[in-house]
């Protein structure tokens, strides 16, 4: 269906993988104007044909692979795709957000997405070449590991000259394939790590999708946009946190930062510290292990690190895989990081999950409620237990279920540190009350992006009180419909954090940051002012140069009020489906760890104050007593339901 908007291709695919039928899926300028791409155009897919009886291991699911209109545009680390589908891992959707090529090759493929459905009685690989689909039988990759599969299908797509023809693809590892829940999607070194999207691939038998072609992103004001985009160039270079400390020392870089402020978490997240952190802190990573920088698609922040892992240069972790594969094992030793970052890469598997499962196994069997030999410190053995799990082998095949079920099957919930089934990012959020609650109320369950990230001003940019429930509810939903609309727009996330004043950031010790810091959580007014009038924003803010370049991509009219409102839309269209699965207000929780016990025995606040703040967050939001979107909420935002309670 062809656009009058630039940045889009005009075209989504439908194909079902049980026929290996192809068709054009209808989506209309009306609908690009309200969903606008990524997670919000797969979550109108979704909506419209999930009712609520399905399982993610169902020919009824489907699994949604979109683009954003910023991606290919030539705009900063705009190279991003979305995955989305319902989750095996929660029951609810799962949107997974990637770097990588992929997405700007689905557009070179002349698409803006990608609709999976049903299954392939036999393995299979898919070629999409100029928007026609060919499939391809997928027996002899079937069991390769992540980056042989990209190997072989660079040999498969070579030119009869011998020539390589670039591509993107995306695949799975045998994690996918033995369908563990917590499975993930690989593009190039980079991952769609969250939700178990790779599990879903994994029954649907499709191994890898490859994109190519030679069709070209429109941009509606290509002279605008290039001054523009060199004038936000410029600006993320400068800024302390895109321009300084991501490209010096990536998401690592936090782990100090972390330690200092409670936030790193330690054994199972029964701490916030760890008296070793140094040993994998962003400095060691830094200063004696990384080989070079690397980055995205038109990405100036480069914030990928490159490791040696026997004798080969791979991508580095991140700071989740540092922290959760480091503090929360009680493990120091960096190296071996790096080794297990490698080897799940490889796999293709979760490492926040993956890790976090492990942590409670090794937990319950210190408490005596699950004999299973591992414990904290102890974990020599962990290479072979990750390809254990990825092959469901002996105990590898209970680990494949995660810490929600594994609690549910041997006790110890208490400590089962997950939201919605999805275990948590490494920020433990008993000194970051903001975050806790974000983790709590995230669509796709534990995730710290998705949850509004309000621990950048709660300890790792500004720090206003961390632990107050003043003023978090309606700045976390002010910041998860800013990220909602990045992320459907194509962009990564990590170009929000400029939009943190840098004066602030430089001089935490001024007496201005100072105040700032004091202030904010009473600006709980003044943010819900704007949640619920953003069209009165109606401006281009020099801190925010998203909105600008959007419009001269699409052509759509784009002021800082109304993205926010789309933004609110996508996030209250996810909720609304998943309300068809079950969710309300007792799913929006947090293990009592997090909730009941003090992280610091002299601090009668280092506990999350969720109750609390969960109620102030639904009337911010304008969701019932349960936690749900109201009727007169979704007609506002234009929100079509069929058959609505």
């Amino acid at each position: 269906m062809a656009t009058a908007y630039g940045g889009y291709m005009g075209c989504v695919l439908d194909i079902n993988l049980t026929t290996r039928e192809v068709e054009e899926y209808p989506f209309s300028d009306q609908e690009r104007e309200l969903y606008i791409g990524g997670k919000m155009m797969a979550a109108k897919i979704l909506g419209d044909h999930l009712t609520g009886n399905e399982t993610a291991f169902s020919d009824d699911n489907l699994l949604v692979v979109t683009t954003g209109p910023m991606t290919g545009s030539g705009a900063p680390s705009s190279s991003r795709f979305n995955i989305s589908t319902l989750s095996p891992q929660t029951g609810y959707i799962t949107s997974s957000n990637c770097g990588g090529n992929f997405g700007y090759y689905l557009k070179k493929a002349g698409l803006d997405a990608l609709v999976l459905h049903g299954h392939c009685e036999t393995p299979v690989w898919l070629e999409i070449n100029n928007g026609k689909v060919i499939f391809h039988e997928a027996d002899d990759l079937w069991g390769m590991k992540t980056s042989e599969i990209q190997e072989a299908l660079d040999e498969k797509l070579k030119l009869p000259n011998g020539r390589k023809r670039k591509n993107g693809k995306i695949c799975i590892g045998p994690a996918g394939e033995h369908q563990v829940l917590y499975a993930c999607v690989v593009s190039n070194e980079r991952v769609s790590g969250r939700g178990g999207t790779g599990a879903v691939l994994g029954w649907m038998n499709v191994k890898a999708v490859c994109a190519l072609g030679n069709k070209e992103v429109t941009v509606v004001e290509k002279e605008k946009m290039v001054t523009h985009t060199q004038k936000w160039f410029r600006y993320l270079r400068k800024h302390p946190l895109t321009g300084s400390q991501l490209p010096r020392m990536g998401t690592a870089g936090l782990v100090s930062s972390m330690q200092m402020r409670g936030l790193l978490s330690t054994r199972n997240y029964s701490a916030g510290q760890y008296n070793e952190f140094e040993e994998i802190s962003g400095e060691v990573l830094a200063e004696k292990h990384n080989i070079v920088n690397k980055g995205c698609l038109t990405c100036p922040i480069r914030c990928s690190r490159t490791v040696e892992v026997n004798g080969k240069q791979v991508k580095g972790p991140e700071l989740e895989t540092l922290v959760l594969l480091g503090s929360n094992l009680c493990n120091s030793n960096i190296e071996d990081i790096f080794r297990w970052n490698y080897e799940l890469d490889e796999l293709g598997m979760d490492t926040i999950s993956a890790a976090n499962t492990v942590s409670w196994a090794m937990e319950a069997n210190e408490k005596g409620l699950w004999n299973n030999g591992l414990s904290f410190g102890n974990t020599e053995e962990l290479s072979a237990l990750f390809e254990k799990i990825a092959y469901r082998e002996g105990i590898g095949d209970e680990l494949a279920q995660g810490s929600k079920r594994l609690s549910e099957q041997y006790g110890g919930k208490d400590f089962a540190i997950h939201a919605k089934g999805m275990e948590l990012a490494a920020y433990e959020p008993r000194k970051a009350a903001g975050l806790g609650l974000g983790y709590a109320v995230s669509n796709r369950g534990g995730c710290h992006l998705n949850g509004g990230y309000l621990v950048i001003l709660e300890g790792l940019g500004l720090f206003i009180n961390p632990t107050t429930w003043h003023g978090k509810a309606d700045l976390t939903m002010m910041l998860q419909n800013l990220m909602e609309m990045i992320s459907a727009s194509g962009q990564c996330l990590f170009t929000n954090y400029a939009f943190f004043p840098s004066i602030l950031l430089n001089h935490p010790n001024s007496w201005y940051t100072r105040a700032a810091n004091a202030i904010l959580p009473y600006c709980g007014g003044a943010a819900r002012l704007l949640n619920k009038f953003p069209e009165f924003a109606h401006l281009h803010l020099p801190v925010f140069h998203h909105t600008k370049a959007f419009e001269c991509v699409t052509g759509m009219k784009m002021p800082f009020g109304k993205y926010l409102r789309c933004g609110e839309r996508g996030y209250n269209l996810e909720r609304e489906i998943n309300r068809r699965f079950g969710v309300n207000a007792n799913k929006d929780a947090l293990p009592k760890r997090l909730t009941d016990v003090l992280q610091d025995a002299a601090d009668p606040n280092s506990k999350v104050p969720l109750d609390k703040m969960k109620k102030v967050y639904y009337h911010a939001r304008g969701w019932d007593n349960n936690g749900l979107p109201t009727k007169k909420l979704l007609k506002k935002l234009q929100i079509e339901v069929a058959n609505h309670d």
